[in-house]
């Protein structure tokens, strides 16, 4: 069985911050790229951060720049994003994606994604 899982979602109140993690199951992540994507109720997803296999390059959305950290260890087979000042538009299921390289939007494997919730 091959797949990614997601945790470390919640609930939080403008402002606060949340730690995902992106775990391999049944396969190293040490050749794979990873991308956070999130998708809102009614609204298209929207890619949020990658890392490259090495984690030598990372990117983000103008919309999570300065507030979002990706990282990985690959000893720990997982990937790490880092929200920090959440707004209420950070509200969406996040999910991760393993693919070859960042950007080229071609996903070998998918998570079951996990809620994020930012609200007063």
């Amino acid at each position: 069985q091959l797949h990614l899982v997601e945790s470390g979602g919640g609930s939080v109140q403008p402002g606060g911050s949340l730690r995902l993690s992106c775990a391999a199951s049944g396969f190293t992540l040490d050749y794979y790229a990873i991308d956070w994507i999130r998708q809102a109720p009614g609204k298209e997803r929207e890619g949020v951060s990658c890392i490259s296999s090495s984690g030598g390059y990372t990117n983000y959305a103008d919309s999570v720049k300065g507030r979002f950290t990706i990282s990985r260890d690959n000893a720990r087979n997982t990937v790490y994003l880092q929200m920090n000042s959440l707004k209420p538009e950070d509200t969406a299921v996040y999910y991760c994606a393993a693919g070859r390289l960042c950007e080229k939007y071609e996903y070998d494997y998918w998570g079951q994604g996990t809620q994020v919730t930012v609200s007063s």
